[in-house]
């Protein structure tokens, strides 16, 4: 995933000649105003960086659901202020990817089963709503960066990569989004996506393949023929297929000890 980069202008706006006669103080003004202006963006981009850092760490399953995120640490690796780190943190905890326990630190969200059952239903309340803003907004251009993504699924599957398998078949959903035009919806779906990585990091049957080969083919199809009966009705077979993959049957987190110990 590309690192978010920095915001074009802003930079270019602050180096404005001045038209100002006096030199000894016009011409040190904009330099004095250009560093506020210059440390904020780099601020901005660093933790646009380490946030996509972490992020991308937890979609390949580097990170798994419970691991604590040291302030220091993380500092210490990114070489960075604790501050900085503190603003990633924050923000990754505003979107329930990480959870925040006062005296103990910053642990990476490791969702129940009740609120595994809640991003799934979400998920099919908002993306048959993602397909349809797609194919009223459809561009062969649009189709185009969805069928070279889903080639790049479809190398790291012949490479057997499972890190990157599992992490672009991620981004396919969150990429939709996106394209589909609505800030609202991208939002939401990479942070529903996010979580939905988590719940198969906790929840995956070891047999399981939690999403089959074919299915965004399909849906990109459906797609590109603007039929939007059947790229909904993909999408929420894609997601009961992702959901029945997952061992979600125990709701009451009660275990049978008699029958482990006796059987």
């Amino acid at each position: 995933m590309a690192l978010t980069p920095a915001r074009p202008g802003a930079l270019d706006r602050m180096q404005a000649p001045s038209h100002s006669h006096s030199h000894s103080h016009s011409d040190t003004m904009p330099a004095t105003a250009r560093k506020p202006a210059a440390t904020r963006i780099e601020r901005e981009n660093t933790v646009d960086e380490i946030y996509e850092r972490i992020y991308v760490a937890i979609l390949e399953h580097r990170l798994q659901p419970g691991t604590k995120l040291g302030e220091e640490k993380l500092a210490d690796i990114f070489g960075v202020s604790r501050a900085r780190v503190r603003e990633v943190l924050a923000r990754l905890a505003h979107e329930q990817i990480v959870e925040l326990y006062p005296q103990r630190g910053a642990f990476i969200a490791k969702p129940s089963i009740e609120q595994a059952r809640d991003v799934f239903e979400a998920r099919r309340l908002i993306e048959p709503a993602v397909l349809r803003r797609l194919i009223d907004t459809h561009t062969p251009e649009k189709i185009a960066r969805l069928r070279q993504h889903q080639e790049l699924e479809a190398d790291a599957r012949r490479r057997n990569d499972k890190r990157a398998v599992i992490r672009l078949s991620g981004e396919f959903h969150t990429l939709a989004a996106e394209l589909a035009g609505n800030s609202a919806l991208a939002r939401s779906m990479r942070e529903l996506c996010m979580l939905t990585c988590l719940t198969i990091f906790l929840y995956d049957a070891p047999t399981a393949s939690s999403c089959r080969n074919d299915e965004h083919q399909l849906i990109i199809d459906a797609v590109a023929k603007r039929d939007r009966a059947r790229a909904e009705k993909l999408m929420l077979d894609h997601l009961d297929h992702i959901e029945s993959s997952l061992k979600l049957d125990n709701t009451n987190g009660d275990v049978d000890l008699e029958a482990i110990f006796k059987g």
